[in-house]
This record gives C-alpha cells, sequence and structure tokens, in this order.
C-alpha cells in the first residue's frame, strides 16, 4: 500500500488516517527505529519521518530541537534511508513519506535521491521548500520511478496555485491548518473544519492535515473531514522529555489521541 492508497481507505471507511511525524535519529538511531515500529502497533497509519535538517525554516522550536539532537547523533540523508530499510526488514509495512528540505536532497541528486529513497522502502517525500513551480524535474524524475510527491497548501495559497499544487501531488496534498511554523496549540483556528471540506472538494489527491493539531479533542474535531491527521510536535515534545521511554510513551500518546 501507497501513500495515496493509505488515505483513500480512510476515506472509504469514513475516517481520517493518522499520520505521526517524528524526526530520524531523534534521540538516536536505535531508539527512532523503536519508536517507528512501536507507532506502527500503536495504530499509525503511515508515517512521516522527517529528515534533520540544519535550518529547518518550517519548524517551530520543538522540532528545531529535535532536528539538532538528531544531527548531533550524526544522522545523514543516508542514514535515515539505512533506518527505513531497517524498518522494511522488520516487517515495518506502514507507507512512508520522508519530510526533508531540499539541500541535502539536490546535494544527492534528484534522481539518486529517489532511487535509492524507493529502494530503501519509502514510498514518496515532501520536500518543504521546494515550490511546485520550480519542482518540474524533481516530480519528473519522481513519476518516472513510482515514488509519490506531496507538496503544501496554507490559508493564503490562491486558487491558481491550488491548481498547480495538486497537479503535482501524487501521494496526497498536505494542508498547512495556520500560518507560521509547525508547534503544538491549544485550539484550531476557526472555519478550519468547513476550509478542510471545501478543499477536499476540490482537490483529485486526498488531503491531510497539520501543523498544531496535539490534542484528543483536535483530532476528533478533525476526525473524517480530512483524509488524514498528522501530529507532529506533540510526539516530538515526547521524545525530548522521555529519550529513555520514549518507545512506549509515544505509543500510548498516540493510543489516546485517536481515542
Amino acid at each position: 500500500m501507497n501513500l495515496r492508497q493509505a488515505l483513500q481507505r480512510a476515506r472509504e471507511e469514513k475516517r481520517s488516517a493518522f499520520i505521526p511525524f517524528v524526526i530520524a535519529g531523534d534521540p538516536n538511531m536505535a531508539t527512532s527505529e523503536e519508536i517507528i515500529a512501536r507507532l506502527e502497533r500503536a495504530g499509525a497509519d503511515l508515517l512521516e519521518l522527517g529528515v534533520p535538517f540544519s535550518d529547518p525554516v518550517a519548524d517551530g522550536v520543538t522540532v528545531q530541537r529535535a532536528a539538532e539532537r538528531s544531527l548531533s547523533a550524526g544522522t545523514t540523508l543516508k542514514g535515515v534511508l539505512d533506518l527505513v530499510k531497517r524498518l522494511r526488514a522488520r516487517s515495518v509495512t506502514m507507507p512512508i513519506c520522508l519530510f526533508s528540505y531540499v539541500n541535502p536532497v539536490f546535494k544527492m541528486g534528484y534522481e539518486n535521491f529517489i532511487k535509492a529513497a524507493k529502494a530503501a522502502g519509502a514510498n514518496g517525500a515532501l520536500l518543504v521548500d521546494l515550490p511546485p513551480e520550480a519542482a518540474e524535474t524533481y516530480c519528473s524524475l519522481a513519476r518516472k520511478n513510482d515514488f509519490e510527491t506531496v507538496f503544501l497548501t496554507s490559508p493564503t495559497t490562491s486558487e491558481q496555485r491550488l491548481r498547480l499544487i495538486d497537479a503535482c501531488s501524487t501521494g496526497f496534498v498536505y494542508y498547512v491548518s495556520r500560518e507560521g511554523v509547525t508547534g503544538a496549540q491549544e485550539t484550531l483556528p476557526q472555519q478550519l473544519s468547513d476550509k478542510l471540506a471545501a478543499l477536499r472538494q476540490n482537490l483529485s489527491n486526498p488531503l491531510a492535515v497539520g501543523f498544531g493539531i496535539s490534542t484528543p479533542e483536535h483530532v476528533k474535531q478533525l476526525s473524517g473531514r480530512v483524509d488524514g491527521i498528522v501530529v507532529g510536535s506533540a510526539l516530538v515534545k515526547l521524545i525530548e522529555e522521555n529519550p529513555a521511554n520514549a518507545p512506549n510513551a509515544i505509543a500510548e500518546k498516540v493510543r489516546v489521541l485517536k481515542g
């Protein structure tokens, strides 16, 4: 099953796929591997796996600190792909979407990255700072290699640009629920559910929402109104607070969030 199929299945079942986000290698590779295995057993439908980057401009302080911890532990893009390969070897079957900034991917080479990620067992990637207007080469290579693409849309995206984002995406479209960077928030933006319903009707791709979703109430509010719900900072914070017990803490958090 790939990214698109996982979200389509959730829609058919009249629910939202649960999509956890964690940074690979946080707090270290061995623990990260166990965290991800536990996430699947706790009920994650697919995984958004962050590649640590030194200047994560779209991320709030919680995810920034996680990237710093991972980089300090020696994590590289190649190491992240090796992690995916080990996860597949231990029968982790949920689809995996890599979340990266474009710099390390560009340095590896688009085609080299796509082929290596596909061979490792990743299903697709979201390159957060690669705009669709500049993604023709990357998207062409991804389609050629059956590697799914994901692009971001936001509350300020124009209708014209939304059509381009939809056309460039083959996995799903990721809606950023608010302006600004990632991070937990107490309440979701007003009219978010209505906005998602309108988007869902007009996109050819499945739709996932993230940024700021952190409580069971948030998940319940959005459940069934969107094809996928991404929870990131709330989980990453648990790793920071409980590095020795992170796999257990995160698995329990997912159960609580899903209700």
